[in-house]
């Protein structure tokens, strides 16, 4: 399978997004380390993109991922150190909605 990319949109309880970034970027050298993993960055909104910009706002950041494969990513998912990061976030997320993309 070719290379895939995922575009993770999470929201945190209201003033928990900076606790949770904590977390997620302590775990990123673990995932960067990972076989297949091309990149893996959390990313937030800009300030002052003008109009052309529609916001998710400030409980909200969004990763963006390139995995070498779909199996790449499926061994990412159940990972030992992402079910930790689960673990120590769970309590602080609202919501989780994760797109896996294929280039055309």
């Amino acid at each position: 399978m070719s290379i895939v990319h995922v575009i993770a949109i999470i929201t945190t309880t209201p003033g928990q997004r900076e606790t949770v970034l904590a977390l997620f970027n302590a775990n990123v050298p673990a995932v960067l380390a990972e076989e297949g993993c091309i990149a893996y960055e959390a990313t937030v909104d800009t300030e002052d993109a003008g109009p052309m910009q529609a916001e998710f706002g400030p409980d909200t950041f969004v990763v963006v991922e390139k995995w070498a494969s779909l199996s790449a990513l499926g061994a990412h998912a159940v990972s030992s150190h992402m079910k930790a990061y689960s673990a120590q976030t769970k309590d602080m997320l609202v919501n989780r909605v994760i797109h896996v993309l294929s280039p055309t």
